[in-house]
């Protein structure tokens, strides 16, 4: 039954479990529900399952599980515990965080076990903040391991695509290990071999299937859950609203669906699950809720509206007061697609913190370190542009940088910039001089920083900002073959290139208020009976801080495990 209809079931048919939302947090509840032998149901208000976590890399930052062990990894509860600590401190409950490390291996052994997911771990893949206390260099991020679409058959099409700036001819998936391969096809018969596997199978897809069928990262991850989900025959509505939700007593019941005109109620014995995406598509709490300018861009995928938030609010649920930020942050770029669409581009890793580039506000200085990670960054934006503007600010990379690294949506390389040079997506001129007057810079003071700038990357030490100060910067935001800082070389080859960031929100960190079940809280303190919330509709754990990659899919995960094992408790 998947996808499933309204039609396909009779009024008041009753589900121990429905959840809300198809993104990691929602596909997860229902696979744990059916695996701890309830009855759920999935209700999707789109037409594709993942939401945004199927644009994500699909990693889930989860500690001390058995990958930790087989990359060799030195972790334990008490030392993660230790990393929050310092990492988030007391804008999270620590009992929250606790109930999140103690049941994240057990969570990921039952998925591995039960079910066609199967995760990884990368012999180095640093926490963000890898200089405090308890941080680890490798085995709390757990990717997806790549999945072959065409084991979905039909139902790959409910997998949401990556966005299409994320592949390369027409839909291929590429891993950080296939652009590596790729970019030295030309230099090594070994890389060249796996280019041409990797392409080989590319052009049978596209001859075969509407879309590339080697799934990687988020993808993979979506498709894996997908798979066991229909193993299980667990039915899932797409293009759903949940309209309206029964409550008997101080337990919800019920809820009204609404699919293709059809309104039907669906009666819950044990718990609805709020899995939906976070506040940050909602016409009014966007405005209220997020930092100012609110941003005119958002990463996320379509879905996340926020209108179940205002069911869930006049139950008596409420958002969490604590925490850094409400919300996610990246660097972003932008850029028109020829359908009439915009790109939004989060620029992650794999240009600002490369030696080459350097970051400046609409003044032409530095404001931040640029090899820190996405999160920070995108606070950096909003709090360099309280003093001066910085909105948009500039991220600028000479020709050696550009070539090898690429910049946002321009690949690396010396070909295929013509179009973005066109539509002014990427800004292009011979001397700094000449590109600060294209930007609208004092030439004077760019030229003042690219000089200050280079004197500091020669000498491998950024005494303004520290780049390259931690080993998670000179490890993943850098680049490890470039001596002596890897974040740091100074911009000399002309031409000079520049894209414009804009703060872009991922998702919300605030959410409604749980206990260690995942249970939602009503504003009185008691429990609200059968709701649960899960994934960016629960209180971040961390407290609107990001100690690692992952840190939004790996709570989802456990916490839709915690709520499951919950609900299982109660019906007995």
């Amino acid at each position: 039954m998947i996808p499933a209809t309204l039609s396909d079931f009779p009024d008041r048919q009753d589900f121990d479990v429905v959840v809300a939302g198809a993104g990691v947090a929602g596909l997860s509840a229902a696979l744990f529900a059916a695996i701890a032998g309830l009855r759920p149901l999935l209700v999707e208000r789109t037409d594709r399952l993942g939401g945004t976590s199927a644009w994500s890399a699909g990693s889930a930052w989860i500690p001390n599980t058995h990958h930790a062990a087989a990359v060799g990894a030195d972790d334990s509860i008490e030392k993660a515990a230790l990393y929050l600590r310092h990492s988030v401190g007391n804008e999270s409950p620590e009992s929250l965080r606790m109930a999140f490390l103690r049941n994240g291996a057990a969570a990921v052994a039952q998925l591995e076990q039960q079910s066609h997911v199967r995760f990884r771990a990368r012999t180095l893949h640093p926490d963000y903040n890898s200089d405090l206390p308890g941080a680890t260099l490798k085995g709390r991020v757990l990717e997806a391991v790549p999945f072959d679409g065409r084991r979905l058959k039909t139902l790959l099409g409910l997998v949401r695509e990556p966005i299409p700036e994320f592949t390369i001819l027409g839909g291929m998936m590429v891993n950080q290990e296939d652009v590596l391969n790729l970019l030295a096809a030309t230099r090594s018969p070994k890389a060249l071999l796996h280019s041409l596997k990797i392409l080989g199978r590319h052009a049978r897809d596209r001859l075969t299937h509407d879309r590339g069928t080697r799934l990687m990262m988020g993808n993979a991850l979506i498709a894996r859950l997908l798979l066991s989900l229909q193993e299980r025959a667990v039915p899932i509505l797409m293009q759903t609203q949940i309209d309206s939700i029964a409550v008997e007593g101080v337990r919800v019941t019920g809820v009204s669906l609404t699919q293709s005109g059809r309104t039907q109620s669906i009666a819950v014995r044990g718990g609805l699950i709020a899995a939906t995406g976070g506040f940050n598509r909602h016409p009014v709490r966007r405005q209220e809720m997020l930092r100012k300018p609110v941003p005119d861009y958002c990463p996320g995928a379509p879905g996340h509206t926020g209108q179940l938030h205002d069911l869930l609010l006049d139950l008596g649920a409420y958002y969490g007061a604590d925490g850094r930020d409400t919300a996610f942050w990246t660097p972003v770029s932008v850029r028109a697609r020829s359908d009439g669409t915009t790109a939004v581009f989060p620029h992650f890793i794999f240009d600002r913190g490369r030696p080459g580039t350097v970051t400046v506000n609409q003044a032409g200085q530095r404001f931040v370190n640029e090899a820190l990670s996405y999160h920070p960054f995108g606070q950096g934006l909003y709090n360099a542009n309280a003093r001066a503007p910085s909105i948009p600010a500039f991220l600028i990379a000479d020709e050696t940088a550009l070539r090898k690294y690429g910049l946002g949506m321009v690949r690396p390389g010396r070909f295929g910039r013509g179009a973005f040079l066109r539509d002014g997506y990427l800004t292009q001129a011979g001397s700094i001089d000449e590109l600060a007057g294209k930007l609208s810079i004092d030439p004077a003071a760019l030229r003042a920083t690219i000089g200050r700038f280079n004197d500091l990357a020669r000498r491998g030490v950024d005494e303004d900002f520290g780049r390259g100060g931690t080993d998670y910067q000179r490890i993943t935001a850098g680049d490890p073959t470039h001596k002596p800082n890897p974040c740091l070389a100074p911009l000399e080859t002309p031409p000079f290139s520049a894209v414009r960031l804009y703060p872009g929100d991922m998702g919300a960190a605030t959410g409604f208020v749980t206990d260690e079940n995942a249970g939602v809280l009503h504003r009185d303190g008691a429990r609200i009976g059968g709701l649960y919330a899960g994934g960016n509709d629960m209180h971040s754990v961390m407290g609107g801080n990001y100690p690692g990659p992952g840190i939004t899919i790996g709570p989802a995960i456990v916490f839709a495990y915690a709520a499951a094992q919950d609900i299982a408790r109660h019906l007995g």
